[in-house]
C-alpha cells in the first residue's frame, strides 16, 4: 500500500468510527503534512482519493470537509431488499435473452458496462501468447496424450500446488482440466443429476448456472440470497424437505451479481446441511482470486469431508479468457466427471494448457493478481460513488468484496429492460436484471461492470445511465 493510500485509509477509519462527523473540517494539507511528517503532495493525493470515494468534499478557500451522506448511500448493501422466499420449481429458459444481450454487448463500440467479462487490457496476453508460440514449435508437445483427461501434467501440478499454498488439501490426482469453468460446471452437474431433476440456485444467480440447468433439461428452484450473507440456509433446508433437490449450485465468494463473500460460519453450515441431506454442491469459484483485502477467501471445498463439493474455476477471469482453460475438483465424483469429459469433448487443447502452466511457473502470477485486485477495488469505489451521486433517489447498490460487477436496485417504477434499450441508443450496454432469475424477479435491477480503466468516458457513461433512469422516473 502506498503512503497516500495508507493515509486515506486511516482517515476513512476515523470517519467510520465517528471521530470525524458529517460537516467536520479536516486538518489542512500543510497541517497534516507537518503532523505526519510526509510531503504535501502525499496528503493532497490522499485527500483527492477520499473525495473520489465520496467521503470528503473540497470547498474553495475553506479546505476539506467530511460528507457522509453519499458514503452512507454507497455502503447500503444491507439496505438492498432481502428477496422473499420462493419455493416453486421452474423450468429454465433464459438463454435466448442472454444470447441476445451478449451479442449487443460485444458488437460495435459500445461502452461495455453490461459485459460479464473482465477487461482484457489488464491481462498479460503477450507473455502467454509467447509461451503458446514456443509450445507450438516444440513437436514433443503435440502428443495427444497431454490433451486427454485429466489434462496436461504440468498444468495439473501448478493447479494443485496453488491450492496447497492456499491451505486446501488437494490430492494430485483429483483435478481435471476443462474448457473453461463453463464446461466444468456442466460436467459436474451432469455427474450429479439427470434430466427432470430439481437444482437449487441462488436468487439472483449468474446466468451461466441457469444455462447449465437448461441444457440438461433440469429444473431450477430459486433460494432467496442475502446481499452480504449469501444463500438463505433456513429456506434451503426447508426446500430440501419439501422438494427432491438433486444438487445445489452456488457462488459463495464474490457472487455474480451481488459480490458478497459468504462468512465462514455460513459456509460451514451450508456444507453441513449438504452432508446431512447427502446433496452435492457445485461451487463456482471463478472470482476467488479477485478478493479485496489481505487474505484469500475460504472455500466450501475446504470444509468438505465427504467429497460432496464439486469445485469449479478457471483462468479466464485472471489471466486470459481467449484460451478457455478451467478445472474442477469433483471430490467423490472425480471418475465420473473424467469419463464425461472424455465423452463430451474428448480433450482440452494441450498448447493453451502448457502456455498457462509456463506462465504460472515462470512469471509473476501473484503480482498480476495484486494489480488486478487493486484496480478493481478502486474502480468499485468510484463506480459506487458515481451511481449514488447521479442515479435517482431511492437507488440501492451492492457492496462488492471482490470481482468486478456492481448490482444496482433502481426505484420500482424503472424497468431494467427498457433502460437497457435506451442505454444502447447512447452507445452504452448494461446487464438487465431479467437475466439473473428464471422468474423475472428483478425487473428493476441492473448489473454494471467496472473492470475497465476508469476514464472520463466510463464515468460519463455511468452518469448517462443515471440521467436516463431519472427521466424514466418522471
Amino acid at each position: 500500500m502506498k503512503l497516500y493510500e495508507k493515509l486515506a485509509k486511516d482517515i476513512e477509519q476515523q470517519i467510520l468510527k465517528g471521530v470525524y462527523r458529517d460537516g467536520d473540517r479536516l486538518q489542512s494539507v500543510r497541517e497534516t503534512s507537518r503532523q505526519r511528517q510526509i510531503s504535501v503532495k502525499t496528503v493532497v493525493h490522499a485527500y483527492l482519493l477520499l473525495e473520489s470515494q465520496g467521503l470528503i468534499v473540497s470547498r474553495p478557500q475553506s479546505g476539506f470537509f467530511v460528507t457522509t451522506r453519499n458514503h452512507a448511500q454507497a455502503c447500503a448493501a444491507d439496505a438492498l431488499e432481502r428477496p422473499r422466499p420462493i419455493a416453486i420449481s421452474s423450468s429454465v429458459d433464459v438463454s435466448r435473452l442472454v444470447l441476445s444481450t451478449l451479442r449487443t454487448i460485444s458488437s460495435g463500440d459500445a461502452i461495455p458496462l453490461g459485459s460479464p467479462y473482465p477487461d482484457p487490457a489488464g491481462f498479460p496476453v503477450d507473455k502467454i501468447n509467447r509461451y503458446a508460440f514456443a509450445a507450438g514449435k516444440d513437436a514433443s508437445q503435440h502428443d495427444l496424450r497431454n490433451a486427454l483427461p485429466p489434462g496436461h501434467p504440468q498444468l495439473l501440478r501448478q493447479i494443485v500446488r496453488r491450492h496447497l499454498d492456499q491451505g486446501l488439501a488437494v490430492e494430485p490426482t483429483e483435478a481435471i482440466v476443462t474448457i473453461g469453468a463453463t464446461e466444468a460446471i456442466n460436467l459436474c452437474l451432469q455427474a450429479v443429476a439427470k434430466p427432470g431433476d430439481v437444482i437449487a440456485v441462488e436468487s439472483p444467480t449468474f446466468y451461466a448456472m441457469l444455462h447449465a440447468i437448461e441444457r440438461m433439461g433440469m429444473k431450477a428452484v430459486e433460494v432467496p440470497t442475502h446481499p452480504t450473507l449469501g444463500i438463505d440456509l433456513d429456506m434451503l433446508s426447508q426446500l430440501t424437505r419439501e422438494l427432491p433437490i438433486a444438487a445445489c449450485m452456488v457462488m459463495p465468494n464474490f457472487q455474480n451479481p451481488l459480490g458478497y463473500r459468504m462468512p465462514d460460519e455460513r459456509k460451514r453450515a451450508l456444507v453441513r446441511l449438504a452432508n446431512d441431506r447427502d446433496i452435492p454442491i457445485i461451487e463456482n469459484a471463478v472470482y476467488n482470486e479477485l478478493y479485496y483485502g489481505e487474505a484469500p477467501p475460504s472455500t466450501l471445498k475446504s470444509f468438505d469431508t465427504k467429497g460432496l463439493v464439486l469445485y469449479c474455476s478457471s483462468f479466464s477471469k485472471t489471466l486470459t479468457s481467449a484460451y478457455r482453460i478451467g478445472w474442477t475438483l469433483p471430490g467423490r465424483y472425480r471418475d465420473q466427471v473424467e469419463k464425461l469429459k472424455f465423452l463430451n469433448t474428448l480433450t482440452t487443447p494441450s498448447i493453451p494448457q502448457l502456455a498457462i502452466a509456463e506462465y504460472l511457473e515462470r512469471d509473476g502470477y501473484d503480482h498480476q493478481l495484486r494489480r488486478l485486485r487493486k484496480t478493481y477495488e478502486q474502480n468499485a469505489r468510484l463506480m459506487r460513488h458515481t451511481v449514488t451521486r447521479f442515479f435517482p433517489e431511492g437507488t440501492r447498490v451492492s457492496n462488492p468484496e471482490g470481482g468486478y460487477v456492481l448490482w444496482v436496485e433502481l426505484p420500482g417504477k424503472i424497468d431494467g429492460m427498457q433502460l437497457y434499450q435506451q442505454a444502447l441508443e447512447h452507445g452504452i450496454t448494461i446487464g438487465p436484471g431479467y437475466m439473473f432469475s428464471v422468474s423475472n424477479r428483478f425487473p428493476n435491477f441492473i448489473r454494471l461492470n467496472y473492470s475497465s480503466e476508469w476514464t472520463h468516458e466510463v464515468e460519463q457513461a455511468v452518469i448517462t445511465i443515471g440521467k436516463i433512469a431519472a427521466n424514466a422516473m418522471r
